[in-house]
């Protein structure tokens, strides 16, 4: 890349960064700019880019859990969505293009390939908004992760359709690669876990890259068997590869990013179009709101998760983009779509980040939608008489039930994964399933009126959405968080909370259980 091209994408970055917007919108303008001041080429970047997308399918594969995609709810929304929006977004652009002459369709699948590519949503953004809302791990949060990962993968059939080509014969050899799983599983643990370990994701990308080009397959329906190959031989690892290769795949998905604006100069005619492009995302959460709620699920979930999917996804870009290389549409569209990437995010950012005010204002009038037979896991349980309950029962949440049920036997966890859940009352806890930091399962448990709540979550933003509720309904007992920075624990403290630093004296306490090893083995020698 070319050093001034960098610099752009570098300074674009930090400036959206800065005002709470994704950098990828100024890797977007840093292409353009570069396009216009003559620096950088889409030829020189190519290379970068086809990399970063390479090791992204790679990373999805790691990720594919096909369990995940198994609930009805998750698949049949996603297919549902796509048979809803594509038909009407593609009439929508069929009228656009006639009114533009350089955007007119001259290939019949024009307009449908591009409303396939606009009927996806960011996974990126969507990760972003629950992660500042620190819900990531909550129950719509996961159902949004999962309609995104189908979404992904049908994107992936797209990009393997576009080929044209039928492959050779010898590709029905690689059926046989999930035998290799026992050579595999011997090979990986040996690895470790530093530069060793990323090379060998890289040789993973790009060797089942070119492994299925060999056989006249696409190089990115490679990329994504191999990471799922990864995920199938050895599950631990597969973690490690993803946490590896992540920082790698975004700084080669700025080559991406950045190429877009080589393809042309935006015209005021294209921004009007990515303009109106852009209105029909607000159909989005409503379109998904409608399928969540058939499906069972409850208003809170269907209103954020349908939220959480409200922009254009970068994936899309990457559609279009093998759109124009088989000449289905013209380089115009490439940028125009990217225009109305960014127009979609900025109408999404600022939406989300009042989401849960405007459900609180609008709770009652939604409600009026919620059916009266919802899934089992989106039923509130019930707290019974307990006065102290645990919310979070990973280990730090489970150590302290087992040390409190010995002096008060009215007690329950409560933790967010139903098959935790359901793990966790095999093992004799009582237990139940909700989420912590959602205000109706507060209101309909009547949690705030317990005598003494201890909290264990997965983040600090968690922890303060569970203070703040606490002090919003009144809670009047005791509300202790356990935190892993003393810089947390003094914000909970100052919010009446009893904070506690996990890691304080942990030293203190590994002396001594290793001390008192010692003595055993003393006395034993």
């Amino acid at each position: 890349m070319d050093p001034i091209v960098l610099a752009l994408a570098f300074v674009a970055g930090a400036v959206f960064s800065s005002v709470g917007l994704p950098p990828l919108l100024g890797f977007l303008l840093a292409g353009f700019a570069g396009n216009m001041l003559g620096y950088g080429s889409l030829e020189s970047l190519a290379p970068i880019a086809d990399a970063g997308i390479l090791i992204l399918l790679f990373t999805i594969g790691l990720k594919l859990d096909p369990l995940d995609l198994k609930p009805r709810y998750v698949w049949g929304s996603a297919l549902l969505h796509i048979a809803i929006v594509v038909p009407l977004t593609a009439a929508v652009l069929t009228v656009l293009a006639s009114l533009y002459e350089p955007l007119a369709f001259g290939h019949p699948a024009a307009a449908w390939t591009l409303a396939f590519a606009l009927s996806f949503s960011s996974t990126v953004l969507a990760i972003k908004l629950v992660d500042d809302r620190g819900e990531s791990s909550s129950f719509y949060a996961r159902i949004a992760i999962g309609l995104l990962i189908v979404q992904d993968v049908l994107a992936v059939m797209y990009v393997v359709a576009s080929s044209g080509e039928w492959p050779s014969p010898w590709a029905l050899v690689l059926i046989m690669l999930p035998f290799a799983a026992p050579v595999v599983r011997r090979i990986l643990p040996s690895i470790g876990h530093g530069e060793l370990l990323l090379l060998t994701g890289i040789l993973c990308t790009f060797g089942f890259g070119a492994l299925f080009e060999a056989v006249g397959l696409k190089d990115g329906l490679g990329a994504l068997v191999g990471g799922m190959l990864v995920r199938y031989w050895h599950a631990d690892k597969s973690r490690e590869l993803y946490r590896q290769l992540a920082g790698l795949k975004d700084l080669l998905l700025i080559g991406f990013f950045v190429q877009i604006g080589y393809y042309g100069l935006p015209s005021f005619e294209m921004l009007m179009v990515a303009a109106l492009i852009t209105v029909l995302t607000v159909l989005r959460p409503l379109v998904y709101f409608a399928l969540f709620s058939r499906f069972g699920l409850r208003v809170r979930t269907s209103y954020l998760g349908g939220l959480a999917l409200f922009s254009y996804s970068e994936f899309g870009l990457i559609v279009a983009a093998i759109a124009v290389e088989s000449d289905v549409v013209s380089p115009e569209w490439i940028t125009t779509i990217a225009l109305a990437l960014a127009l979609s995010y900025l109408m999404s950012i600022p939406i989300n980040r009042v989401a849960l005010d405007l459900y609180r204002r609008t709770e009652k009038r939604l409600l009026l939608y919620e059916r009266a037979e919802r899934l089992p896991i989106e039923q509130i349980g019930s707290l019974g008489d307990a006065s102290i309950v645990v919310l979070g029962m990973g280990r730090v949440g489970r150590g302290a039930y087992d040390a409190l049920v010995e002096h008060d036997a009215a007690l329950v966890g409560v933790e967010e994964n139903m098959s935790n859940v359901l793990r966790y009352q095999g093992d004799g806890y009582r237990c139940i399933h909700g989420d912590a930091s959602d205000r109706d399962f507060w209101e309909r448990t009547g949690l705030a009126r317990r005598d003494f709540i201890l909290v264990s979550l997965s983040s600090h933003s968690e922890h303060l959405l569970v203070a703040q509720l606490a002090r919003k309904l009144g809670f009047k007992g005791t509300l202790a968080v356990a935190t892993r920075f003393a810089d947390e624990a003094e914000e909970l403290a100052a919010m009446g909370c009893v904070a506690y630093y996990r890691y304080e004296g942990i030293g203190r306490d590994f002396a001594l259980h290793s001390l008192d090893a010692h003595q055993r083995f003393a006395e034993v020698g």
